[in-house]
């Protein structure tokens, strides 16, 4: 009898042991996993030179960046899509937050009526180039930030306007998004606005002065009429594309065109952590499904085909370098009718 209770203490005791043993190997690996998450988080700071103003923000944003970073693994393990995401400039924010700070609502109001100037659309597709980057021929001026104002329609025209004028006069001008924030008045400044709106005003206004005279502080503030004076660009016009991928195609393949986007709040979070790699966007699916509630405007500059066979479009963005491939992206072309996020329904360019 005592020696059976001895063996039940001995068996126990090693029972005890080896599940002490157990938690500890369990603490340790999270100890060592939160380690290194801490260390990513820290490496993430440094490039994209992120601070916080004290430690309890800091833990704040480190809570964020694993829960975006447990998101990224998963999305990418599940591998249902023909692109991957990945850690950028915003990987520390929310979606709510990020939707907050970086798109607008889709409160659309009807748009104006286009000019008739000459246009594209007796243009053969045979008579175009195969693929096409408007960087290469000089058109395209560096990626810009936008920042936490709701400006992307200045950027998305401005940076039509930047492409024509290259085209038309052989100088690349970084032109003002803040004069537009500032000083048009159909448009909401931060708070959103229209592209063709843009257009219509850099006509009516008598054109762009250039970003160094009328330099984009991020916020809107009272337009600058002591500073408003030589104008660097003017356009004689503007006109829509017809709602086409092919339409459109012809429409790029002559200058840098800008486009609008529209997504759900989910696809908002696949922005938001867009790409890993070389990825082509396709939205929901591959199908180029997006949803609808929130509205971005973009510069289609160039596009192409992959190595896979997949066309896409080259669109600049106004979110920093931080952002995307060096603050640009692929979306896919010849996915559905509209055009991935309905890229190919809401597309216009200046006419100079």
């Amino acid at each position: 009898m005592a020696l059976n209770f001895h063996f039940r203490l001995v068996v126990l005791a090693a029972l005890f042991l080896l599940g002490l043993s157990a938690l500890v190997s369990q603490a340790t690996a999270r100890t060592l996993e939160e380690t290194s998450l801490l260390l990513r988080h820290e490496k993430w700071m440094a490039r994209h030179g992120r601070s916080y103003k004290d430690d309890v923000e800091k833990a704040k944003r480190f809570k964020i960046f694993k829960e975006n970073l447990k998101f990224i693994d998963s999305f990418n393990k599940a591998g249902n899509l023909s692109y991957k995401l990945g850690t950028n400039k915003f990987t520390d924010l929310t979606t709510e937050e990020f939707r907050a700070t970086m798109l607008n609502e889709d409160k659309s109001s009807p748009v104006p009526k286009t000019s008739k100037p000459a246009s594209f659309a007796n243009e053969s597709l045979v008579q175009i180039p195969y693929s096409l980057d408007w960087r290469e021929h000089g058109a395209v001026t560096g990626i810009k930030d936008q920042e936490h104002c709701g400006c992307c329609w200045a950027f998305a025209a401005v940076a039509a306007v930047e492409g024509i004028t290259k085209i038309k006069t052989g100088q690349l001008i970084s032109l003002s998004e803040q004069q537009l924030v500032d000083c048009d008045p159909n448009n909401r400044g931060c708070g959103g606005g229209n592209r063709v709106e843009a257009f219509q005003f850099i006509k009516g206004s008598g054109g762009l002065m250039t970003e160094s005279d009328y330099p984009y502080e991020g916020v809107e503030a009272r337009c600058n009429t002591q500073t408003l004076r030589n104008r660097a660009a003017t356009i004689a016009g503007y006109q829509e594309v017809e709602a086409s991928e092919s339409a459109l195609l012809v429409a790029v393949a002559n200058q840098p065109v800008s486009a609008g986007i529209t997504f759900d709040g989910r696809m908002a979070r696949y922005l938001q952590n867009y790409p890993k790699g070389n990825g082509i966007f396709t939205g929901y699916d591959n199908t180029g499904e997006c949803g609808s509630g929130y509205k971005h405007a973009v510069t289609i500059i160039g596009y192409g085909t992959s190595h896979n066979g997949l066309d896409y479009w080259l669109v600049k963005n106004s979110w920093g370098a931080g952002w995307g491939m060096n603050g640009y992206m692929k979306m896919a072309r010849r996915i559905n009718v509209d055009g991935v996020c309905g890229i190919n329904t809401r597309a216009s360019y200046p006419i100079a």
